[in-house]
């Protein structure tokens, strides 16, 4: 007999109040009663905790790691997003940008080192311990962001370029590993939703911000866009002294984090992953456990969905300003306030895309609608008469591209298993993705202004084979899950595995 998950939270939370002793033998009535015939239903019984009791741990979880890791996420983007807003604040004219491809390079410049040192840095991530990771090289990179501010001329900044590509590499690989280690696969879409909408605001207000901060122009002698790099690197080098402290590590060590969990609630973690995947606990470090799971074709179609997405983000929003300036006529204050609503849009279509894959066990056919959605904007975007027009346009390809991204992170960390499968699966995804913000940088050309053709000719190609290839890999796992189902074939090393759509 199966029963909707919100009459079995309603079941649970009600057996629960009659509970008159928190008492081990209650508890275990409550879960007898509630473990029904479902795999979500399964998941929720535990031989100490009740559903009431494991939510509460789980939330625990939740603000404590999803909120640190989308805030650093969150000034992560700002650090590497601003350079729009301060080229539109001066700093093209001051570092004589317009030359060339001169604002491009810097842009590109970021990219092969983020991407060259991904594994690497996942690596470290688990060898060294999350929490002191981050929070070193998010003072790392704060402080390398101040000295954007210092920059004397447009070769200066590829340097420091360089540098912030080396140290930001760690980030992404390793909050998508740590979330996929801390939560169940129909619980981390959502997971990854609330860790990517912060970083959207950052998106959303980072314009808005940089705006408050131009207004310091003349400052001890400085022009406002050398502020917003010193006051943005000033705020992530005292978001990595909070980080240190609320980071937690992986489950398998959770309770020396500090003030978090409990012997007993760490190892209700590890019974409910190794209940959802069996891989909760690391088998033993080898490069070539590590490097072996690159043969399987799929994590590798999981990456060029990476790559594909990752483009049209990265174009949209390091030239957005620009587009918004040059291309739709806006001045420079409307630039950057007019940021903020397509993101806005983004982040109601991110929740509802993660509410609506966790609710019903789907990522594929979600992946689908988020690119026809911006499938639809692109074109207005680029071939509208009117500016209102393909601002609207630009509503569209926001949302679509960047919701989905946290649906595309659950899609394939919901399809590996294996700890050091999953850490090279993170990396190639989010390496990829890296890629994809190298050929972002290129896409949008400022003498392709004002309509912007090729850019919007390659955006639409990029959400075109994004559809492609989630048919393709969504219809052969259909295919495995039947094949497994009848008894023919083992996933990913356990017969209970069963790949999401």
């Amino acid at each position: 007999m199966r029963y909707s998950y919100s009459i079995l939270d309603n079941m649970a939370l009600q057996a629960d109040e009659k509970i008159s002793d928190g008492s081990t033998n209650s508890r275990n009535a409550l879960n007898e009663e509630t473990a029904l015939d479902s795999p979500r239903q399964a998941l929720d019984t535990d031989p100490v905790y009740s559903y009431r009791e494991q939510r509460k741990i789980i939330h625990r979880i939740d603000r404590r790691l999803v909120i640190t890791c989308g805030i650093i996420y969150c000034f992560s983007l700002i650090d590497r997003g601003n350079l729009g807003n301060a080229s539109i604040a001066g700093m093209t004219k001051d570092l004589e940008l317009n030359v060339g491809f001169r604002y491009s390079t810097i842009v590109l410049v970021f990219f092969p080192t983020y991407v060259l040192f991904q594994p690497p840095a996942t690596l470290l991530s688990r060898k060294l311990g999350p929490r002191k990771f981050l929070a070193t090289i998010t003072l790392l990179w704060g402080t390398l962001e101040i000295g954007f501010g210092f920059a004397k001329k447009w070769t200066d900044m590829i340097g420091l370029r360089v540098a912030l590509g080396i140290l930001e590499a760690g980030l992404y690989p390793s909050v998508v590993y740590l979330l996929a280690t801390w939560y169940s696969r129909y619980d981390v879409g959502k997971r990854y939703c609330a860790f990517y909408v912060v970083g959207c605001l950052a998106l959303a207000f980072g314009g808005i911000l940089a705006y408050g901060l131009m207004q310091m122009d003349g400052l001890h002698g400085m022009r406002g866009w050398r502020w917003i790099f010193i006051m943005e690197g000033v705020f992530t080098c005292l978001c990595s002294f909070f980080a240190y402290f609320l980071l937690v590590d992986f489950p398998d060590k959770a309770d020396q984090s500090w003030r978090f969990l409990n012997r007993d609630e760490r190892d209700f973690i590890v019974r409910r992953i190794n209940k959802d995947r069996d891989d909760a606990i690391p088998e033993k470090f080898t490069l070539a456990r590590f490097l072996r799971p690159a043969l399987d074709i799929k994590i590798w179609i999981l990456a060029f969905i990476s790559f594909l997405i990752i483009t049209v983000t990265t174009s949209i929003s390091v030239f957005l300003p620009i587009i918004l300036r040059n291309g739709l006529g806006f001045t420079i204050a409307e630039s950057q306030c007019l940021i903020a609503p397509p993101y806005c849009l983004a982040a109601i279509l991110m929740v509802t895309s993660a509410y609506l894959g966790d609710r019903f066990h789907v990522r594929g056919p979600i992946l689908i609608f988020n690119s026809l959605v911006a499938l639809v904007g692109l074109p207005i975007m680029g071939f509208a008469s009117s500016s209102s027009a393909r601002y609207f346009g630009v509503f569209l390809v926001t949302a679509g591209t960047n919701a989905n991204i946290p649906t595309a992170l659950a899609y394939q960390a919901n399809n590996v298993r294996g700890q050091w499968k999953r850490a090279l699966t993170s990396a190639l995804f989010v390496g990829c993705g890296g890629i994809g913000g190298i050929s972002g940088g290129t896409i949008f050309r400022s003498q392709d202004a004002p309509r912007y053709i090729p850019g919007i000719s390659a955006a639409i190609a990029c959400n075109c084979l994004v559809v492609v290839c989630v048919l393709g890999l969504s219809g052969y796992y259909m295919y495995a899950n039947k094949q497994a189902d009848r008894g023919k074939k083992v996933l990913e090393g356990s017969e209970a595995f069963r790949y999401t759509i």
